[in-house]
């Protein structure tokens, strides 16, 4: 019960990574709000489920997209439970494009989410969170590999590994710590619907566990669970003297 009592909101949490990460927060005893865009039926199930374990979690619609929401979300989860005490900004967006192609309508759906989502979704934490508060951003690996037709989610996710870097003397000034997890390859459904857009198209014939065998020193996809477990380390006490970091959680990519 690494986080017992500490209030922790996880955006983009009724599914997959964030998913994950809400109930590990949980079953560590966070009080979790769990934050959803639009459709509530996945979060008031994961609020249930939680809930009927003995964990205690409430639901928070919010479009991060949107800076005035980001403000609407920490004010609704601060007056709900008093306090804020641990932020993950899990909400993100994918984009595979040629270049050529990609539009500025494309810039500024992956931009808004990715980047100031989660900007402004900590500038609106920050208000709350005291001395030992905890902040952790979702980046990716691909900010660190070349993948063919990425460009733009990678960059968007550079951007994140920077904002840390930047905000961490910042925040450290009051003693709340921002990080970042770049995740690898994950399985989630997300991972299903994108997974083969990761591959060269020269490679498309390969298998995914060949792949795999080339790309990542355990030779697998990542569990949501496993990236949880990333993201309960660097908001717990473990993580204090952390700060600024981007943590690959990536099997040892190759």
């Amino acid at each position: 019960m690494k986080l017992n009592g500490k209030i922790a909101v996880v955006t983009g949490a009724s599914r997959g990574i964030g998913k994950a990460i809400a109930t590990r927060l949980a079953s560590e005893g966070a009080i979790v709000a769990i934050n959803y865009r639009e459709d509530a039926k996945p979060a008031e199930a994961l609020v249930s489920e939680l809930n009927s374990k003995g964990f205690k979690a409430e639901a928070f619609r919010a479009d991060v997209s949107k800076p005035t929401e980001c403000h609407t979300l920490l004010d609704d989860v601060a007056k709900t439970f008093g306090r804020v005490d641990i932020l993950v900004s899990n909400a993100g967006i994918e984009h595979f494009g040629k270049l050529e192609e990609i539009t500025a309508q494309d810039f500024e759906r992956v931009f808004s989410v990715n980047v100031a989502g989660q900007l402004f979704v900590t500038q609106a934490a920050s208000r709350y969170l005291p001395s030992g508060g905890r902040i952790v951003l979702t980046s990716s690996v691909s900010a660190q590999i070349s993948i063919f037709h990425h460009t733009l989610y990678a960059a968007s996710k550079a951007a994140v590994s920077a904002m840390v870097l930047n905000l961490a003397p910042e925040l450290g000034e009051r003693g709340i710590t921002i990080n970042a997890i770049a995740p690898g390859g994950t399985a989630t459904d997300m991972a299903k619907e994108n997974g083969k857009l990761y591959t060269h198209p020269a490679l498309q014939n390969v298998s995914l566990e060949a792949l795999l065998k080339s790309k990542a020193s355990l030779q697998r996809l990542a569990q949501p669970e496993e990236i949880a477990a990333a993201v309960t380390f660097l908001v717990s006490d473990d993580a204090s003297y952390v700060t600024g970091s981007t943590l690959a959680v990536d099997g040892g990519r190759l």
